[in-house]
């Protein structure tokens, strides 16, 4: 009876794995094809984030209501403190959508994965985390990817087709402010994941709630909100970018979350830059240049090994005290 109700307990892991999975292979799938949804609207790249939240709003209040999450679970600190993560979060839209236009959407996806590296500096800052010659490596090895990425010629490698939509640009123009919107981007992700460190228990999804409608407050003074997209394919595009985009990642995310071991997380969440970068190349026709390639690479590995622990050595074991041997 035992054996059989371990067995039982066994299949049921491995079914909450396989779920687990499947559903952060989608969400991190969906993520990777962001660029794409923002350049095709066509619109304003303030007026995009602002229909993201608003669409995502809608999207995550209709889920948080169906779960329950609506009732007792707010307080004035919750709120206060997602709506700081939420501001954090916008300005990372706003920079990451902006640098697709100017550094192409593989430069911007890979410089956007020095995120790890922005978390390890708060946690040395201001957490007295301590830097081991590890980390420190995997830091050096993405600054060096960073390096290759920057001195790259800045049109290099581009190779645009004439369907790029009207918000792509010329691969190359405004390269560097790219480059930097994208580290920017990064830097305001980091700041969202420490603060929402500090609301521990609460429902994820309640949290990006809050996140969204924050997002729709602070841009709606800055929308072109008197002259709406008129077509349908707009509307479509940026519906997609909250409906999709927003509220279903985050319920597949966040549904892998609670299923999966943190390096299988970490491991699988490697599919949005892959995934960003084939749709660069496949929809935009754009190819790196080979230093280019080499440089993301490096960040994508060195960001890979800070995720998922990995070790360059081996730890020495400890000496034998001379009280041991005698």
């Amino acid at each position: 009876m035992r054996l059989s109700s371990l067995n039982g307990s066994q299949g049921h892991l491995m079914d909450n794995m396989a779920r687990g999975t499947i559903e952060m292979t989608a969400a991190m799938a969906i993520l990777g094809t962001i660029g794409w949804f923002v350049v095709l609207s066509g619109q304003p790249i303030m007026d995009v984030v602002f229909w993201r939240c608003a669409f995502g709003a809608v999207t995550l209040l209709i889920i948080c209501a169906a779960l329950g999450l609506l009732r007792g679970r707010l307080s004035l600190r919750v709120v206060a403190i997602a709506a700081l993560g939420g501001a954090a979060i916008v300005i990372n839209w706003l920079l990451l959508f902006s640098s697709f236009s100017r550094a192409s959407i593989s430069i911007a996806t890979a410089v956007y994965n020095t995120q790890p590296f922005m978390l390890v500096g708060f946690g040395a800052l201001f957490f007295s985390e301590r830097l081991t010659m590890t980390k420190l490596t995997w830091l050096g090895i993405a600054f060096a990817g960073m390096l290759l990425i920057v001195q790259a010629s800045p049109d290099a490698g581009s190779n645009a087709g004439p369907n790029t939509g009207p918000n792509t640009g010329n691969v190359g123009t405004d390269y560097f402010t790219g480059i930097a919107m994208a580290l920017g981007a990064a830097f305001f992700w980091a700041v969202t994941a420490i603060v929402t460190k500090k609301l521990k228990g609460t429902p994820p999804h309640l949290i990006a709630l809050i996140q969204v409608c924050v997002g729709v407050v602070m841009l709606a003074p800055f929308a072109n909100l008197s002259h709406l997209p008129a077509d349908a394919w707009s509307w479509s595009m940026l519906a997609t970018l909250g409906v999709v985009h927003t509220g279903l990642m985050y319920i597949l995310m966040y549904g892998a979350i609670q299923k999966l071991p943190t390096h299988l997380q970490g491991s699988l969440s490697f599919i949005y830059p892959v995934v960003a970068i084939l749709v660069d190349v496949v929809a935009f026709g754009h190819r790196l240049h080979p230093a280019q390639i080499v440089g993301a690479a490096a960040i994508l590995v060195a960001a890979a090994g800070m995720n998922l622990g990995w070790t360059l050595w081996k730890s020495k074991p400890p000496a034998e005290s001379t009280q041991a041997i005698k």
